[in-house]
């Protein structure tokens, strides 16, 4: 049962973003409004933030995309101070194994070069290699099929996603936020159509809104459409593998993008390794049924070829979850919608979502305390580009 008639600002999901949006609210000048956290599930066991691999890198092919991510590498390097310096807070390892792109094509590895020069005018570490220097610096590759490769070692790699998460929400809690275990099931609109006035929870209640916010991952185009909005976004299935070798490798095996579509990373003391199913189609959002086909059909082959190590390998671990799918540019929608202006998305964020949400839900906290962007111009994102059919296409999609 929530405390108060109305909020200032609705968060219709309490993973990542809702908790990231909400935990950045608190934090902005001036900003004393209501915030209340709507969670259908509060164990987040399905949740794209619980299958994440907690990732997080620079090299992506629009020059936003890569500031936004070098603000999340100082985010997790500086956790405990964003958090206010509480020495309960954990400090975050940002594992920077890096991300090592590979082509096997002439046209591919212009488009890594492309990328690359993006990437450097950013100040990305980022290289752009011939096979000779892949081989040079990790030896344990078969590469005969390859021409090129992009490689950073700079605050490229992986961090405790969980963590992040965790504390998001904990002091989002402590800072006034509400949560409550509730779905909301419908939304009001004003008589014009430009505003949601009020949300109808699966309890039965109706809460008065200033704002909505639509942080519901997969769910996110649903929830849109309770308010007569269109998203392209839908859920579609990622796998995860994690394997043990019978010889491990004798140093940190990166972040290797194979062009196969699988990808593969040291994991502790074990690897990881991870793709898109044989077919990549959109599937309900309770739809997380395993074709356990994937590891001998598609990912052993495939890591089995570059690194000749894991010919012999155990399989130790398997799980699936949803990508948040932007079927229309692969890139986030995020901002005001045109017409309904105080519905605010967070939405469509293909797989980077979890890297990101330190930049994004600062800037759609700052959209909703002062009608702007502060730090990082997040206009590129808006939803309108999707009503005038205007693509802002990311290429560096895994």
């Amino acid at each position: 049962m929530v405390e108060h008639k109305t909020y200032d600002v609705i968060i219709v999901g309490g993973a990542i973003y809702g908790s990231a949006v909400a935990w950045w609210l608190t934090q902005m000048p001036g900003f004393q409004g209501r915030v209340l956290v709507v969670e259908r599930d509060p164990s987040y066991t399905f949740a794209s933030t619980s299958h994440t691999n907690s990732c997080i890198r620079q090299q992506f092919s629009n020059p936003i995309n890569i500031r936004i991510s070098q603000f999340g590498a100082t985010f997790i390097k500086g956790f405990r101070d964003f958090m206010g310096g509480d020495p309960e807070v954990p400090h975050l390892l940002l594992q920077s194994y890096g991300y090592l792109y590979l082509a096997d094509t002439p046209q591919a590895a212009e488009d890594l070069r492309q990328s690359q020069a993006i990437q450097a005018a950013e100040g990305a570490h980022t290289r752009h290699m011939t096979r000779a220097e892949i081989a040079a610096l990790y030896p344990f590759y078969q590469l005969d099929d390859i021409l090129a490769g992009n490689h950073n070692l700079v605050d490229e790699g992986y961090f405790d996603g969980g963590t992040m998460f965790d504390w998001f929400k904990r002091m989002a809690r402590r800072n006034g936020v509400e949560y409550i275990h509730d779905e909301v099931t419908a939304m009001l609109l004003n008589p014009v159509g430009t505003a949601v006035q009020s949300v109808t929870l699966k309890s039965g209640e109706t809460v008065g809104c200033g704002t909505v916010v639509n942080a519901s991952g997969p769910r996110g185009s649903e929830t849109a459409r309770m308010a007569g909005l269109d998203l392209p976004v839908r859920p579609r299935k990622r796998y995860t593998f994690v394997f043990d070798a019978a010889e491990p490798l004798a140093q940190d095996l990166p972040l290797t993008i194979d062009p196969s579509g699988v990808h593969v990373r040291s994991e502790g003391k074990y690897y990881l390794a991870g793709c898109p199913p044989h077919d990549d189609i959109d599937v309900a959002v309770d739809d997380f049924s395993f074709d356990h086909s994937i590891w001998e059909d598609k990912v052993w082959p495939a890591v089995a070829t570059r690194v000749p190590a894991f010919e012999q390998v155990k399989l130790i671990n398997e799980w699936v979850g949803h990508y948040a799918y932007n079927t229309f540019d692969q890139n986030a929608v995020v901002g005001p919608h045109g017409e309904v202006r105080n519905f605010i998305f967070v939405n469509g964020f293909s797989g980077h979502g979890l890297q990101q949400s330190p930049a994004l839900g600062r800037g759609v906290a700052e959209w909703i305390a002062y009608g702007s962007y502060q730090s990082l111009d997040l206009a590129a994102f808006s939803p309108g580009r999707i009503d005038h059919a205007t693509p802002f296409v990311e290429r560096a999609v895994i």
